[in-house]
C-alpha cells in the first residue's frame, strides 16, 4: 500500500512541535443522550481551526527539502488554509484555487496568511482542474488535498494521538471527503489496534466514496453545509486504503449535521463546521449501532461562516421547540391583539415577532389572522400557549 504505518510515526516526528496534539476527551453528557461513550479529539483548535494542517505541512516540509519554492493547491478551504499558513512560515509561493461559493471565512482567512487566492468553478473538482492547469503554466508543484501519500500519513497522526490518549476506544467514526483523513487514520489505527472498527461518514449529498466503496448509485447533490466534505471524485489511494483498511461507510442527512453542529456548541462549548460534525450526526442517526461502546470521534474544522451558523442555530431552536410559530384566527375587534398576546404573556412565552393580517388572509373579511413567533422552552411549553389561546376561544394552531 502507499502508506504505512512507519511513514504515519516518521510524519509525526516533523510535525512535533509545529502543530498541536489536541485535546481528546470524553463527553459525558453528549454520552448520555447517544446511549454510548463519546470521546471528542479536537481538530477544530489547531492554529487554523482544521486537522488539514497536518498534512499540508508534512508535504511542504518535504518539498522545501527538495527545493521547491511555489506551489498550488485546490481546496474548498481547510486545505486552503493549512496550505497557505506553512508555505507562508516556510517562505514558500502559494497560490490556492477555491470554488467559487467558499465560505468568505475561509477566502479571507486564506489570504490572510498570504496565499493568492484564485476563485473559480462550482465544485472541488473545478478548482482542481484549474490549479492544475495553474501549476503546468507556472511552474508550481500541485499539492492535493488528500490522493497523496505524504498528507494522508500526516493527517494519520491524529491516529496516534487518539491512541495515545484513549487506547481502548472501540470504534473510531471519522469524517469522509476526498478520504485523505480517514485513510491516514486508518493505516494508525490497523497497525497497533487491528480490532478497532473505523467507520467513515459521508453527507447524502456528497456519497461518491460509498458509491465507489459499495458500489452504490447514490445520486450526487449540488450543495451541502459539509462543504469540507463535498468531493465529487474520490482519491485513487485514499479509495484502495479505505477498501482495505476502513470497515464500513454511511451517509448522514443534512438535518442530522445541523443537529450536531447545535449539540456541540451548546453542550462542548465548541464550533465546528458541518464536516467536523459529521461523525456525532452518525451517532444521531443510528444510536443503536453504537450503543454501549466507546467512540472516538474528530472534530475535523471549525471554519463556519457566521450567517450559515446563525441560520442552523435558528433551525435547531425550531426543532427542539424553543422558537414556534403560531397562528391565531379572531374576530377582528378592538383590542383582540391585545388580548392575544396578554394570554401568550401569563403563559411565559416570548413574543419574537407579531404579523397582522387582513389582506393577506383567506378568513372572512370581518376577521384577523395574527401569526406570532415565540421563544418558548420546549415542545411541551408550545403546546401549553396554543391550548391556552384555544380555551380563550381562539382559534390557534401551530404550523
Amino acid at each position: 500500500m502507499a502508506v504505512e504505518l512507519a511513514d504515519v510515526q516518521a510524519a509525526a516526528e516533523r510535525l512535533r512541535g509545529h502543530v498541536l496534539d489536541t485535546p481528546c476527551v470524553e463527553s459525558r453528557t453528549l454520552g448520555q443522550i447517544v446511549g454510548c461513550r463519546v470521546f471528542l479529539k479536537f481538530e477544530n483548535l489547531q492554529f487554523t481551526a482544521s486537522f488539514k494542517e497536518r498534512g499540508a505541512l508534512n508535504k511542504l516540509l518535504a518539498l522545501s527539502e527538495a527545493g521547491v519554492r511555489g506551489v498550488v493547491a485546490a481546496s474548498a478551504g481547510n486545505h486552503a488554509q493549512g496550505v497557505a499558513h506553512h508555505a507562508q512560515r516556510l517562505g514558500m509561493r502559494a497560490v490556492i484555487v477555491m470554488p467559487l461559493h467558499t465560505p468568505t471565512v475561509k477566502v479571507e482567512r486564506t489570504r490572510g496568511f498570504g496565499a493568492e487566492v484564485v476563485l473559480h468553478g462550482e465544485t472541488f473538482d473545478d478548482a482542481r482542474a484549474h490549479a492544475l492547469e495553474i501549476a503546468a503554466a507556472q511552474g508550481l508543484h500541485f499539492v492535493h488535498p488528500f490522493d497523496d501519500a505524504l498528507v494522508i500519513a500526516g493527517q494519520g497522526t491524529i491516529g496516534l494521538e487518539m491512541l495515545q490518549a484513549q487506547p481502548d476506544l472501540d470504534t473510531l467514526v471519522i469524517a469522509v471527503g476526498g478520504g485523505g483523513l480517514i485513510s491516514g487514520i486508518a493505516t494508525a489505527v490497523r497497525a497497533l489496534q487491528p480490532g478497532m472498527q473505523i467507520i467513515g461518514v459521508q453527507t447524502a449529498r456528497f456519497p461518491a466514496m460509498v458509491n465507489t466503496i459499495k458500489g452504490t448509485q447514490h445520486p450526487q447533490g449540488s450543495s451541502t453545509i459539509a462543504e469540507g466534505i463535498a468531493v465529487g471524485q474520490p482519491g485513487q489511494i485514499t479509495r484502495e486504503l479505505i477498501r482495505q483498511r476502513v470497515d464500513d461507510l454511511v451517509l448522514v442527512d443534512e438535518g442530522d449535521i445541523e443537529q450536531a453542529i447545535v449539540m456541540l456548541l451548546e453542550i462542548e462549548k465548541t464550533l465546528v463546521e458541518g464536516a467536523g460534525a459529521a461523525g456525532l450526526a452518525a451517532l444521531l442517526k443510528e444510536p443503536a449501532r453504537f450503543a454501549g461502546q466507546k467512540v472516538g470521534l474528530v472534530l475535523c474544522g471549525g471554519n463556519i461562516d457566521p450567517l450559515l451558523l446563525a441560520a442552523i442555530l435558528e433551525r435547531g431552536m425550531v426543532r427542539a421547540g424553543r422558537l414556534a410559530r403560531i397562528r391565531v384566527a379572531a374576530r377582528d375587534t378592538p383590542g383582540v391583539l391585545a388580548r392575544i398576546t396578554g394570554i401568550v404573556a401569563e403563559a411565559g412565552a416570548n413574543i419574537d415577532e407579531v404579523h397582522h393580517q387582513r389582506a393577506f388572509s383567506t378568513l372572512s373579511v370581518q376577521s384577523v389572522e395574527v401569526e406570532l413567533v415565540l421563544q418558548t422552552r420546549n415542545r411541551a411549553h408550545v403546546e401549553e400557549v396554543v391550548q391556552r389561546l384555544t380555551a380563550a376561544g381562539l382559534d390557534a394552531r401551530t404550523d
